[in-house]
């Protein structure tokens, strides 16, 4: 029958919805930004002036051309740049990020070993700054140019401003040393064994264990670290969850709830906070990446064996598999969090949905 219809009145398929149709866009701009990263990440990790090969020889094997050129040869560093290129690429199709060239352990085994700890540091980090920095950018734009507002303006700088380094050493001198109120360095004290991994996460899986002592022991050695490294995001989310508030606080829909005579907490947190809250998720989504990525400083001075600390000894000692596969995961968490990022717009803001 739909044959001879007529061709306007055929069936046609129902469209997909507007918010699968952006999640399928979203999809394929993730996978073409990862194509992109690994790109990136072998053409500049390439690009660094030094011979690799050398980099793993000792002073003496480095002086000799031939032990230098088979070394190249085993590391397929000989080839053209276009052919490691695709040999690499092949390789990460299979879940293979190479061998490290100083610890000759596979490098995917040793990311996925540091990771879980960057994990819990970040987390630890950004739920702090979350919390913290929307409440007090939330009451700095509500009580605008007085003295609380300069206050709480005057402490975001100070976070902002203040070395990340310096911020660590000084507190875990106080803290440890002084006060004795935090227990020292690492994951755990030394006498306590690690709980069953299974997501990586000490506290996670203590819990998960029914361990409680280590789970308490787990939380007490991330309070200051989360705290020290969250210094800074409290900071940025302060300053830009005000402005976000001060754009919004005097919208014609606002004006409108207030004038209909809701409560204030409903206007606040109805009307203000969520007519605010999309441009303050992206930056806490770039934060929490940041956060990841940018922790070795805080990682070295609180000896947390996480990938910050994991991609230090790999630069310094020029290894090479484990620069790119550093890069790579990193790049892939910035995109991974954008792509969260994306979809929480969608259900957020009715805007997305429907365009």
């Amino acid at each position: 029958m739909s044959a001879q219809a007529p061709a306007g009145q055929r069936l046609r398929r129902a469209p997909l919805p507007p918010l699968a149709r952006y999640i399928l866009i979203r999809l394929g701009i993730s996978a073409l930004l990862i194509f992109g990263v690994t790109v990136v990440t072998f053409l500049l990790t390439n690009l660094v002036p030094a011979d690799p090969a050398q980099a793993i020889l000792g002073d003496r094997a480095a002086g000799n051309p031939e032990i230098v050129e088979r070394t190249r040869q085993e590391l397929g560093l000989d080839k053209p740049l276009i052919v490691q290129y695709f040999t690499y690429l092949g390789n990460l199709l299979q879940g293979d990020l190479g061998v490290s060239n100083q610890t000759r352990q596979p490098v995917a085994q040793s990311i996925a070993n540091v990771f879980p700890a960057s994990i819990e540091l970040g987390l630890g980090a950004i739920l702090i700054s979350v919390v913290l920095g929307l409440i007090l950018g939330l009451v700095s734009a509500l009580k605008r140019n007085t003295a609380v507002d300069h206050a709480i303006r005057a402490i975001s700088l100070i976070g902002i401003s203040a070395p990340t380094f310096w911020i660590a050493t000084v507190a875990y001198f106080v803290f440890f040393f002084k006060l004795r109120a935090v227990p020292g360095a690492g994951r755990l004290d030394p006498w306590l064994q690690p709980p069953p991994k299974v997501t990586g996460l000490y506290t996670v899986d203590a819990l998960a264990a029914g361990q409680w002592p280590v789970f308490v022991n787990a939380l007490s050695h991330l309070v200051l670290p989360s705290i020290v490294l969250s210094l800074f995001t409290i900071g940025l989310l302060t300053r830009f969850s005000r402005s976000s508030v001060l754009d919004v606080v005097g919208l014609d829909y606002v004006t409108a709830a207030r004038a209909k005579g809701l409560p204030p907490r409903t206007v606040i947190f109805g009307y203000i906070f969520r007519g605010a809250l999309v441009p303050i998720i992206t930056v806490v989504g770039l934060a929490f990446g940041s956060l990841l990525s940018g922790a070795v400083l805080t990682e070295t001075v609180f000896a947390w064996n996480g990938l910050g600390q994991y991609a230090y000894r790999g630069a310094t000692k020029l290894d090479l598999p484990v620069i790119m596969g550093v890069g790579l995961v990193i790049g892939i968490v910035y995109i991974g969090i954008n792509f969260l990022v994306d979809l929480i717009y969608g259900f957020i803001d009715p805007r997305v949905r429907v365009r």
